[in-house]
């Protein structure tokens, strides 16, 4: 509202009827200017506004009428009423009502109620009307069960606190199984590859086996001791491999005629440095004895290898063969009983085969079913006590074709 609809339409000014002067309220006989307005005066603001620095005082008992009265208004507007005519609209009336809403002492004043009093005079303000229909509920749908549940165990739900699939093994231990899994298809494909890159390499030579005689030995030594169950164990690896390549030394520096004295020369020097290493250690006594008997097992083992480099070119060439055919029929899934047999089987048939190809004739299948009968229990021995896959992967491909070597040395010996 402004000042210029109490002042006639014209603009305020203090000094308009007074003589200009602004240290007094008083003219010069000490009465009070008629028209003039001091400075110092606060100007008031006679329209309609909004004090909030007012509250008007109001009693207990006209609080509760008050609010009585609001809640049977509300009760009574909510009530279902038959429809009528439509009203013209009076937007005077609302705001009216709205402006009076916010004078009520009502507004202003609560009074505290106990819980049960709240609900209960919260569901009386609030009935839900009559045509109003609550949705009927969804059902949600089935979720269809992954597809591992139906038959064996799926992939586990992820987890924040670690990694918590197991393997095969693990499984295979937990659930009471048997201890004997076989490596499969993949490790018997690596020891066929091999198996066929001896054979060709005893047939180009003795430097031309040494080759893959070197990567058999170190895959016995690593593969026995983690069949074992010791893991990490370099220094025992190191020294069994080391072994095997002395033995190989060996041989070269005597010859093949002197094959046996250099293997078994060697094996004896290599138990007693194990025996040696074993004494220094500082470890429980039960943990001497069993790293002992791990060592020497697997210097063993990688001596025992380089058979192959003293054995007959031709013997080598056919056990070779055969041994790859024996644990390749020997992954088939077939039965037991029907699997051994096909293994012993193939190693014959390619013993007679390979026998062909050089001198040893029909006699090859004699030498390859002894080599196949000598790799089916070096599979067998990688297959014990719940072999990890890299066990499989070591000792399942290397075993085969070491545990043939004395009988690929010893037949060939005979045969040729």
């Amino acid at each position: 509202m402004s000042n210029d609809q109490y002042y006639g339409g014209q603009q305020y000014d203090p000094y308009a009827n007074g003589t200009g002067n602004t240290n007094g309220n008083a003219n010069a006989n000490g009465q009070p200017n008629q028209g003039q307005q001091s400075p110092d005066v606060t100007q008031t603001w006679e329209g309609q506004t909004w004090d909030t620095t007012y509250q008007p005082a109001v009693s207990y008992e006209q609080v509760r009428a008050d609010r009585a009265q609001a809640q049977q208004a509300a009760q009574q507007g909510y009530q279902p009423q038959p429809q009528q005519p439509q009203q013209p609209y009076e937007p005077y009336a609302s705001n009216q009502a709205s402006y009076e809403s916010y004078g009520t002492p009502a507004a202003y004043y609560t009074e505290p109620q106990p819980l049960q009093e709240q609900a209960h005079g919260h569901a009386q303000a609030a009935p839900a009307p009559a045509y109003a229909q609550a949705p009927a509920p969804v059902e949600p749908e089935p979720v269809p069960a992954p597809a591992g549940e139906a038959g064996g165990p799926a992939w586990s739900s992820p987890t924040t606190s670690g990694n918590t699939r197991i393997t095969d093994a693990q499984r295979a231990r937990a659930e009471g199984r048997s201890p004997v899994i076989e490596p499969g298809i993949q490790p018997a494909a690596l020891t066929a590859v091999l198996g066929l890159l001896i054979a060709a390499g005893a047939a180009l030579g003795t430097y031309g086996l040494l080759l893959p005689l070197v990567l058999l030995q170190g895959l016995t030594a690593a593969g026995w001791f983690r069949l074992n169950g010791m893991w990490p164990a370099r220094q025992g690896i190191a020294l069994a491999f080391a072994g095997g390549l002395a033995a190989d030394a060996a041989l070269l520096a005597t010859g093949r005629e002197h094959a046996a004295a250099a293997i078994l020369g060697t094996l004896g020097v290599w138990v007693l440095l194990c025996l040696v290493l074993q004494l220094r250690s500082h470890a429980e006594p039960d943990e001497r004895v069993y790293g002992l008997m791990a060592t020497v097992a697997s210097a063993a083992l990688t001596v025992v290898a380089t058979g192959l480099l003293g054995a007959e070119p031709d013997a080598v060439v056919v056990g070779g063969i055969a041994v790859a055919a024996a644990v390749v029929a020997r992954a088939l899934p077939l039965p037991g009983p029907v699997s051994l047999l096909a293994a012993l089987l193939a190693s014959a048939g390619a013993g007679i085969a390979a026998g062909g190809l050089t001198d040893l004739g029909t006699s090859g299948a004699l030498l390859g079913l002894g080599a196949g009968v000598c790799a089916l229990i070096g599979l067998r021995v990688a297959s014990y006590d719940y072999p990890s896959r890299f066990v499989h992967m070591t000792a399942g491909v290397a075993l085969p074709l070491t545990a043939a070597a004395p009988a690929v040395y010893l037949l060939g010996r005979a045969l040729v």
